[in-house]
């Protein structure tokens, strides 16, 4: 499960991101609401960890434009303790819990195991499709017709990055900073070799989706004539 945790307090955010990746969650972090809105409007994640006060854009602001734009993520809300005015307004703005600061992480990782149960029931399977393509996150497999071919963890990540932003050209800092984490040493030809494998991969589907790229800019999906390859 990958979660987004939106909290200005670095140092507890880190500790507690800690604590979920040894629990096997993937966890990216923001610490403004701004770059939170940003990171959670790519709609990559299953869960987000949000906290009301923050600088820029408070969480309230945050969920109310995230549910403004029809994005269903559940979102916990963090809160002042004792700030039932808080919590009433986050419920009524689309939260779907909320935990009163400070709180203990065994309580965080029950709430989220019971959101992902909640998500598991009322959820569609998930599988994301463009073109004459369905990919399935959760399997890694990419289907076209009646052919299928695995794809490797960050492949799968990135073509589902690119069918949800699918009308936006995705430079490579933003598909590192999406799947690697803003604080990470990759460079840029991590993202090269793999866009590379998954044009190899679309062409041996014989899909008419190609990963086209504009110069400058990034990467963007496109359907046609199968020309996967570098314009």
């Amino acid at each position: 499960m990958r979660i987004l945790m939106v909290e200005d307090e670095k140092y507890m955010a880190e500790a507690v991101a800690q604590i979920l990746k040894k629990n096997n969650y993937s966890v990216d972090l923001a610490f403004d609401g701004e770059y939170g809105l940003d990171c959670a409007i790519s709609n990559i994640y299953d869960m987000i960890i949000l906290d009301i006060m923050l600088p820029k854009m408070d969480g309230i602001q945050v969920l109310q434009e995230l549910r403004k734009q029809k994005l269903s993520t559940p979102v916990i809300l963090l809160t002042a303790r004792g700030e039932t005015e808080d919590k009433v307004k986050g419920l009524d703005c689309g939260a779907d819990d909320y935990l009163a600061k400070p709180f203990h992480t065994d309580e965080l990782l029950a709430r989220l195991r019971a959101l992902g149960r909640r998500q598991a029931e009322i959820l569609p399977d998930g599988i994301q499709k463009y073109g004459d393509i369905a990919l399935n996150p959760h399997t890694l497999l990419l289907t076209c017709g009646n052919r299928d071919v695995y794809l490797s963890l960050k492949e799968s990540q990135i073509l589902e990055l690119l069918i949800k932003r699918a009308s936006m050209v995705l430079s490579k800092e933003i598909i590192i900073e999406k799947l690697w984490g803003y604080d990470t040493e990759a460079e840029e030809n991590r993202v090269e070799i793999h866009i590379s494998l998954l044009r190899k991969k679309l062409v041996k589907l014989c899909s008419c989706v190609s990963i086209r790229t504009i110069r400058g800019a990034g990467y963007i999906l496109q359907t046609g004539e199968n020309k996967n390859g570098d314009d």
